[in-house]
C-alpha cells in the first residue's frame, strides 16, 4: 500500500488513524475467519481469508484491503472484541 494514501486515511466511523495489520495479526484474522468465527461491524459473516488490511491505531477496527484498495465502509469493518488472543502488533 502506499505510504501515502496510508498517511491520510483514518476510521470513518471514529476517525482514528489506520496502520497495516502486522503479520501476527494477519494470521489471527485469517485463523479464526477459517474457523467460521468472524462477522462484520454490520453482522454478516466474513467468509475470505484477508490479505492485507488496516487496523486502527487503538486496535478496535480491521478493514480489508482488496488489490491495494482499502475498503473503509462502516459496514465492512471488522472488530477486534471478537478475536480471542488477538496478538499484540
Amino acid at each position: 500500500m502506499d505510504k501515502r494514501l496510508l498517511d491520510i486515511l483514518c476510521c470513518p466511523v471514529g476517525k482514528t488513524p489506520v496502520r497495516l495489520l502486522g503479520r501476527a495479526e494477519l494470521d489471527a484474522l485469517n485463523g479464526a475467519i477459517v474457523a467460521g468465527s468472524v462477522v462484520t461491524t454490520a453482522g454478516s459473516p466474513v467468509r475470505e481469508r484477508i490479505d492485507e488490511g488496516l487496523i486502527t491505531i487503538d486496535r478496535k477496527l480491521i478493514y480489508r484491503v482488496d488489490d491495494g484498495i482499502p475498503v473503509m465502509l462502516p459496514e465492512e469493518g471488522i472488530g477486534t472484541t471478537q478475536l480471542n488472543d488477538f496478538p499484540a502488533p
